[in-house]
């Protein structure tokens, strides 16, 4: 799976995700009123402006990026009918074109890692029939209980060509708390790596691995060492733009060949037109405002690579 996200990367020349995180607050009062007419003012009803805000913005940029990224908790919020937006949302990107990365975090002990990697990359035999549940290409997922929270997702990655991010340095402040702390001499996020080089050598897809890493767009100094320590595993970068990440913090997250990242932004596109900088498109044109922050954020990352790696 991560060659065909490189051919996307590469045939998109944008090495850039989009991260589907809607807020209520983000949507348009229009969607909203339509939506809250033929639901009412309930679960339903906000799952529907959910998906219809998605929508919106999947038809304006789809043909700029390779991938989404949805993050489960904005849909999880709203129970079982959030949980169907999440699955429409996804269906709809694939319907496009797009690559999705399941933003899930998921891990736990062997046998409940193992369901969720099953729901979220994997399928699921039902009496004669087989299903995949969410069927996201890719997943987030969190290292902490060790290599039992994580080998269920390797083993699916290896089977049915699927890929993960683990997550190794998070763009969050307060993500030293834990990840900085030493251990034998040097950060725990650093031992996450080396755990992230272990399982992925064995799960080869071309030059790179099925699994990759998380590292924050907020922390460039720590990227630019993981980069090295990491030469085959694909980065997702969160944290440009509304979190503080701009182009020239990102060029060391990639590799001499401009491979080896995808950058992620959420708010910064799908809220754009809520910014100063975009204000002028309006509610009613928020998906334009999308694709021209899309379009920024591409030529801000080019721009910054071409300096840094020409």
């Amino acid at each position: 799976m991560i060659q065909k996200l490189i051919q996307e990367i590469k045939a998109k020349d944008a090495p850039i995700v989009v991260g589907l995180d809607p807020k209520l607050s983000y949507i348009p009062e229009e969607i909203l009123k339509k939506s809250y007419t033929a639901y009412g003012e309930t679960l339903e009803g906000a799952a529907d402006a959910i998906f219809r805000f998605n929508r919106g913005i999947v038809d304006a940029v789809y043909d700029l990026v390779p991938a989404v990224k949805p993050q489960v908790a904005m849909y999880e919020q709203f129970g079982i009918p959030g949980l169907m937006a999440f699955k429409k949302t996804i269906d709809y990107c694939h319907s496009k074109g797009l690559l999705v990365i399941g933003d899930v975090k998921r891990g736990d002990i062997g046998s409940t890692s193992e369901s969720y990697a099953i729901a979220h990359l994997g399928k699921i035999q039902v009496g004669s029939q087989t299903y995949e549940p969410f069927a996201e290409d890719f997943a987030t997922v969190n290292p902490y209980l060790g290599t039992d929270g994580v080998k269920p997702f390797v083993d699916i990655c290896r089977k049915d060509s699927k890929g993960i991010f683990v997550l190794v340095k998070t763009s969050n402040p307060s993500s030293g708390e834990l990840q900085d702390r030493l251990v034998n001499g040097k950060p725990i996020y650093e031992h996450v790596a080396d755990k992230v080089y272990e399982w992925g050598k064995d799960c080869m897809d071309g030059n790179y691995s099925e699994v990759g890493a998380v590292i924050g767009a907020t922390y460039p100094a720590v990227g630019k060492q993981l980069r090295q320590d990491l030469p085959h595993s694909y980065i997702l970068v969160p944290g440009y733009g509304a979190q503080g990440g701009k182009g020239k913090d990102l060029v060391h997250f990639f590799n001499p060949d401009g491979l080896g990242a995808i950058i992620n932004s959420s708010r910064g596109i799908i809220a754009a037109y809520l910014q100063p900088a975009y204000e002028k498109f309006g509610p009613e044109h928020y998906a334009d405002a999308s694709r021209q922050a899309v379009l920024d954020m591409k030529e801000d990352i080019h721009n910054a690579l071409d300096q840094a790696l020409n």
